[in-house]
């Protein structure tokens, strides 16, 4: 232990609720070995270093509480436990991600501690860990470090690893409504709710959304004799299949004209104001190489604009603007290009900017080449040239939309059948209507792109996620569907088994992850012990299931988080003294009653926690809760009880044999308890507590009196309905699309 060093023994990946945070985190055992004996201020230079390296640690309150409080924790001394947590903390914020829970705690070993710290990406968590240690290590020993080297890497990582800004605009909305969120692959694919009250995105397109409207909306074609059927404004235009076609279609339309992909996207292939047949020609050439089919159509004079539709409605409105040059005697056309547009730091190749860089392609260069110049070509001094005339569509006008605009999009993506949809039309004045001035919608598109509304060149945000969420979810609905969270010491798998029994009894679809396997409606899918992180994971991604419940070990809540960010009902069968972990330095009875509580504080404020009145550790969780709370018991007299009937509110108890339902003074018997057959005649105390705790749980789920007493008197004899299916036939069960 007279190293000095600091290395990490463990590191846990809590991906769910735990007893430190409702968040992902990482708890990392670290042993710092003879560093236990020499804090930060008895380290000479150390403060410095570390300042220097770090100064926007500055901002760290620690629990001084103000502004540099972390720096005056490290002036009077300070641990390298704490030291690195609030160092992997700043990593992560200079890599891009936002601050988070940290904390830094002994354990029963000298100089072992456990560092948590908020997981965004637990890759990057783990980085920022091993880039910390080596970080303060280099400032104790008084080694160089390069900290922006490492700051570079954890940013390219993050990169890498999160969401796009329009897909984490949705899901930032469906957090701000309380809607749980899981990511299903490595790209965009967002799982909202839970269960069977799931919907799916897929950045801006859900599933909802058609797969025959998108077939539609890629048809530009197919889409325009389909608006134009519904009296919706469209651009004149013909299919063709050769250059000549392309010029005798642009005579007849009336030059000049626009051509353009049949089936493009993103305006690759799109050349506009096209008057010559050497244009058309250079048009087409490009134009057919980017689909199946090319379109010459009428041209439009006027801005071109981007109206996102949403669930019927129109819900922000964007300008594009052209893109010119500004001649300086001395620079190329192409170099004009680069430091008076692409130079703008809203422009770049990625969802971070709002513009794109202007690359000199080949429509680029025939609007260059009709002012009579080229690339090489140096514009005098005080001479515009236009380099694009479309695309560049960024500036918020929203608030301009004339309502019969808003309307005729809203209609057109209607008429296509798309949900979400990206309407390009071309206005003088959008604010007036589209008759008015000859405008009209040139594209329908599906998936389109939320940055230009998040963040507009020019102009105000849009909350363009928040309609979608609005759209996916109405007032009312928040993705959940009943979930039942079962922790303890004892009896958890039992009183899993029978809520799921009762929950099919009352006609829903279950799924059940507990130590007896992984269960779909009546089907055994997996028979090892699926009380676990991953199995639990399984019932919320099944869309077939519309009740779930999940058995949590002390064990489970400890080393992996729960699988769900809230339940409907959350269950503390009991609490034993015994029931210990030293090798998660879970040793006094007080830290198990913690690790617990965690199930009692994910429980929904429509909820309720449905605890144990006989064991008063178990009780005193009821004022941890956000929702309400029935107590079971065997002693229906208990002062707990008593207390908690007398203020009005829900308890199940055994009196004379018989299990009662009181609600304030108002009592119900349910069944006799030597019906039963788990409990053997009433006389396996454990089994009948196991049954009230079910019995209370479904009563808060609104299970009806009759189902109840049917589903206990039975529950015995054939083992919780469960079917046992072949193991090979598991994976076919998992999820129902």
């Amino acid at each position: 232990m007279n190293k000095k060093d600091i290395e990490f023994i463990k590191m846990l990946s809590l991906r769910g609720p735990s007893i430190w945070a409702y968040r992902p985190i990482i708890e990392a055992w670290v042993d710092i070995g003879g560093l236990e004996d020499f804090p930060s201020n008895t380290i000479p230079g150390f403060y410095e270093r570390l300042s220097s390296w770090l100064p926007t640690l500055v901002e760290h309150r620690c629990s001084v509480g103000a502004r540099g409080g972390f720096l005056q924790r490290l002036r009077d001394g300070t641990w390298p436990a704490h030291i690195l947590e609030h160092v992997t903390l700043e990593l992560q914020s200079l890599a891009g991600l936002p601050g988070g829970l940290g904390r830094a705690r002994e354990t029963p070993v000298r100089g072992v501690y456990r560092v948590i710290v908020r997981a965004w990406y637990e890759p990057v968590t783990r980085a920022a860990l091993y880039a910390a240690r080596d970080l303060v290590m280099a400032a104790i020993e008084d080694r160089p470090y390069d900290v922006q080297a490492a700051v570079d890497e954890l940013s390219e990582l993050t990169e890498t690893l999160r969401l796009g800004p329009s897909t984490d605009s949705i899901v930032d909305a469906a957090d701000d409504r309380d809607i749980p969120a899981i990511r299903l692959s490595d790209v965009n694919l967002v799982q909202l709710g839970y269960g069977a009250a799931q919907r799916r995105i897929w950045t801006a397109e859900t599933n909802l959304t058609s797969a025959i409207a998108e077939g539609v909306s890629r048809d530009k074609d197919l889409t325009k004799t389909l608006l134009s059927a519904c009296g919706i404004p469209v651009p004149e235009g013909q299919l063709v299949k050769t250059v000549e076609e392309a010029w005798d279609a642009a005579q007849q339309i009336g030059l000049p004209v626009v051509i353009k992909p049949m089936d493009g996207n993103h305006g690759r292939g799109v050349f506009t104001n096209l008057a010559t047949y050497a244009e058309i020609k250079t048009a087409f050439d490009v134009a057919v190489d980017e689909g199946s089919g090319v379109v010459v159509e009428r041209h439009i004079q006027g801005d071109e604009h981007r109206l996102l539709v949403v669930g019927n409605r129109m819900v922000a409105a964007a300008r594009g603007d052209v893109a010119s040059v500004v001649g300086d005697g001395v620079s190329t056309v192409e170099q004009l290009i680069e430091s008076q547009i692409n130079a703008d730091p809203r422009r770049g190749r990625d969802e971070d900017h709002p513009l794109n860089f202007i690359r000199l392609d080949s429509a680029a260069r025939l609007e260059i080449s009709r002012q009579g110049y080229e690339a090489e070509s140096v514009p005098p001094v005080g001479k515009t040239v236009v380099i694009q005339r479309s695309g560049n569509v960024s500036l918020d006008v929203t608030d301009k939309v004339h309502p019969s605009v808003a309307a005729t999009v809203a209609l057109a993506a209607r008429v296509v059948g798309l949900d979400i949809a990206g309407v390009d039309l071309v206005a003088n004045d959008i604010s007036r209507p589209l008759e008015e001035q000859g405008g009209a919608i040139v594209e329908v598109n599906a998936g389109p792109g939320l940055l230009m509304h998040l963040k507009p060149a020019e102009g105000q945000s849009r909350p363009v996620g928040e309609a979608i969420i609005g759209h996916l979810f109405p007032p009312g609905e928040a993705g959940r569907i009943p979930l039942v969270g079962v922790t303890g010491s004892h009896g958890k798998t039992t009183v899993a088994r029978i809520v799921t029994r009762l929950l099919q009894i009352d006609g829903q679809s279950t799924g059940l992850a507990c130590s007896d396997g992984l269960f779909f409606a009546r089907r055994h899918v997996n028979k090892e012990d699926s009380a676990n992180w991953e199995q639990a994971r399984r019932v919320l991604l099944n869309r077939s299931v519309q009740a779930g419940v999940i058995e949590n070990s002390s064990r489970v809540i400890l080393t992996e988080g729960l699988a769900y960010d809230r339940c409907q009902v959350g269950i503390v069968t009991n609490l034993d003294p015994a029931d210990t972990l030293p090798d998660l330095y879970i040793t006094e009875v007080d830290q198990i009653a913690n690790v617990f509580r965690t199930q009692v504080d994910v429980v929904l404020s429509d909820g309720a926690a449905v605890l144990n009145a006989d064991d008063d550790r178990v009780a005193n969780m009821a004022s941890l809760c956000d929702g309400d709370i029935v107590f079971f018991g065997m002693d229906g007299e208990s002062a707990i009880i008593a207390r908690h009937r007398s203020e009005g509110r829900r308890a199940v108890f055994v009196r004379g044999g018989v299990i009662v339902l009181a609600n304030g003074r108002v009592e119900t018997p349910l069944t006799d308890v030597a019906a039963i057959p788990l409990t053997k005649g009433g006389t396996q105390p454990q089994q009948v507590c196991n049954v009230l705790a079910a019995v209370a749980a479904a009563w808060v789920l609104g299970v009806d009196e009759a189902l109840m007493r049917t589903g206990i008197e039975t529950f015995g004899l054939d083992i919780a309905g469960a079917e046992v299916v072949p193991d090979s036939s598991a994976p076919a069960l998992e999820v129902s699309v």
